[in-house]
Parts: structure tokens; sequence; C-alpha cells
């Protein structure tokens, strides 16, 4: 197998609401089900614990709009100022990033988001940082708006709820996975589940294409081939 063919393999699967792994989440998951038009959420939360995830699956939809907060503040400040539209639903994400300036283009987006939410205009917007808003190191009117609706901390899944993730998913496709490889992912591997979702759709496809049974040497060769090392670096 080529090492291009295995790199195209390994491509994590578009973040939806529905393939996110909720965990202890779940109450966070269903608001965003249910923002509409009008509608504010701040998620919060340590690395790895899916805020880019939902902010991209929330934004997905035909009219949505995704912001890297500081490099698309000058995107932002435009919507906030009327330049650009507003979307049906607008994401912005790692806004504790955000420089003076930045700050300024979310402070202005929120207010837009506050005179026509009862309009033809409004608009659904989810917001995320790494600490809750009275921690975060924005300024102090920005602070406040961030807590204007709904607020969320996201936690991150658990080695067992991970490991009962890639148990499930793994049942699904009717493929064995030996507790060795289970835990070799878990250990050496992305946190992210996204990111090990797809290491184990990879898995998969590569031990039908090579006939070999998964063990833990066969997906270190996976991994290996995809970073040109000899299969004991991976």
């Amino acid at each position: 197998m080529s090492q291009q063919l295995i790199l195209d393999l390994l491509p994590a699967p578009a973040p939806t609401l529905q393939n996110f792994i909720a965990g202890d989440n779940e109450e966070a998951l269903d608001a965003l089900r249910h923002c509409g038009p009008g509608r504010a959420i701040y998620l919060w939360g340590a690395p790895a614990c899916g805020r880019t995830h939902l902010l991209r699956a929330f934004a997905a939809e035909p009219h949505g709009r995704y912001f890297q907060a500081p490099r698309d503040a000058r995107t932002i400040r435009a919507m906030a100022l009327g330049a650009c539209p507003a979307s049906g639903r607008v994401a912005v994400d790692d806004a504790h990033l955000l420089n003076d300036a930045g700050q300024a283009a979310l402070f202005a987006l929120y207010n837009r988001w506050r005179e026509t939410a009862s309009t033809h205009e409004a608009f659904g917007l989810l917001v995320s940082g790494r600490q809750s808003p009275r921690a975060t190191p924005l300024r102090e009117d920005l602070r406040t708006r961030l807590g204007w609706d709904l607020v969320f901390r996201l936690h991150p899944l658990s080695d067992d709820e991970r490991a009962r993730a890639l148990q499930t998913q793994s049942a699904e496709r009717g493929l064995m996975l030996p507790p060795e490889v289970l835990n070799w992912m878990l250990t050496h591997y992305d946190r992210d589940m996204s990111r090990l979702g797809a290491l184990l759709d990879a898995l998969d496809r590569y031990s039908v294409q090579t006939q070999r049974a998964v063990t833990v040497p066969l997906l270190k060769t996976l991994l290996a081939s995809t970073r040109g090392l000899d299969p004991d670096q991976a």
C-alpha cells in the first residue's frame, strides 16, 4: 500500500453533533441541538474536551459560519458592524486568545446578537474559551457578555469512557479489537475522540486490505507508514 493511500485513510471524519461522544456533556449537547436564532451559548473547558468539534458541528449547516477567533477577528468585526450578513449560526472558537482589537470585534458581535434577537436578522451564537466567563483573560464588559445566555463547562472523556466508545465503534464495524491494541491507542495516540475514531476506521480497512489480524505491530506499521518511520519508532 502506498504511503499516500494510507494517509488518505487517516483524516478525521467531519465533526457533527451526532458523532460527538458526550460523556458528561449531554446537557450541553442537547442545548446545541436546540440553539436557534436569538440564543447564545458559551462553552469552556480544557484542551481535548470537544470545544472545536462542537463549534464546527454547530456551524456546519448551509448558512453557518465558523471563526477561529484570533485569525478571523476582522471578519467577526465586519459581521458585527453589518458589513457582511450574520448567518443562521455563528461560531467563534478560542475567544481567550483574542487581542484588544479582537475583543472589541467580539464585543460588537454580542451587541448585534442582542439587538437582532427578536428580528428576522436573529442568529444563534456559539463562543468557546478555555475558562469560565468570570476567569477568562478578557476585558470585563466582554466577560459579562459571554454569560448573557447559556454557559456550559465541557468535561473531557475519561479513559474508561474513551475505551467504551472505541469498543462500541469497533463492535459496530464487526471488528475484534484486542485489549492490548485498545490500550496502545489510548496511551500512545491523540486523546481526541474524532482522531481515535479515524484511526480505528483506518486500522479496520488496513487489516482487511493487508489480510492481517489487528495487532499492535499492525497498528504501528500503519502509523509508521504515514510518518515515514520504521514501525518500531511509531
